[in-house]
């Protein structure tokens, strides 16, 4: 049974799909000797040998699933070429080799997942599965009615209109005010963006909830592993029977 690479390589645990095409193109991976730039190459796990960073890699045995509390200073990733502390900093108990599934900017604190489960991972991060991201923001000033339906409806950014969203204000006043967002969609810093378009910028920002995955038990820098009734609803979620 032949693969595509990129697939392989989600399986394998080296990153997620697209994440793996991005590995791809950059140069880093070998197929029995020889580097692949292209998308579309298959492979056979039973016969081809494929290095990533001169790395042979083998699909995982065993799946990990791993929810983090990641708090604000921690870079999203799990290597930092400018020596900032990583998400990866905070699961060094973690024996597999896991990713993080989509990302929390430096200044944001919240629910994290991290996995080896490059389909999963994949499916969560990709909008038209739309799988539920909810944030607690708090925000310069006092939104109006309006504002917040503007929110709801989707405004317009540099990368295209967000699609629509659930939008609550839990506490209004001055000179903050917290509101409460539900996203289908992950886009790069997008809750902050949104708020900044309608003048109301982030004064701090914590994802609370992925899909049913809540922060419960959890205190900042404090991870744990999903048991299998979360799994299983994260993969209905994400269209995985």
């Amino acid at each position: 049974m032949t693969l595509r690479l990129q697939k392989y390589l989600a399986l394998c645990g080296v990153a997620s799909r697209r994440a793996a095409e991005e590995i791809i193109a950059a140069g880093r991976v070998r197929v029995n000797g020889k580097k692949v730039t292209r998308m579309g190459v298959l492979v056979d796990p039973s016969a081809d040998r494929v290095e990533v960073d001169k790395r042979l890699v083998r699909p995982a045995g065993q799946y990990e699933y791993v929810l983090l509390y990641k708090p604000a200073g921690y870079v999203t990733t799990m290597k930092d070429p400018f020596g900032r502390p990583t998400v990866k900093d905070l699961v060094r108990d973690v024996k597999a080799r896991v990713f993080p599934v989509g990302r929390l900017d430096l200044d944001t604190s919240g629910l994290l997942l991290l996995t080896n489960d490059g389909e999963l991972a994949n499916r969560l991060t990709h909008p038209s599965y739309g799988v539920e991201k909810e944030y607690l923001a708090r925000v310069r000033d006092l939104p109006s009615g309006e504002t917040l339906r503007r929110l709801a409806a989707g405004i317009m950014l540099d990368d295209g209109m967000t699609a629509p969203a659930t939008v609550r204000l839990i506490k209004g006043g001055k000179p903050t005010s917290l509101l409460a967002l539900t996203l289908k969609e992950g886009r790069n810093r997008q809750v902050r963006r949104m708020l900044e378009a309608v003048n109301h910028p982030v004064v701090s920002l914590k994802r609370v909830r992925l899909g049913q995955l809540t922060l419960k038990g959890l205190r900042p820098g404090e991870w744990r592993r999903l048991n299998a009734r979360e799994v299983k609803a994260l993969k209905q979620a994400a269209g995985l029977a």
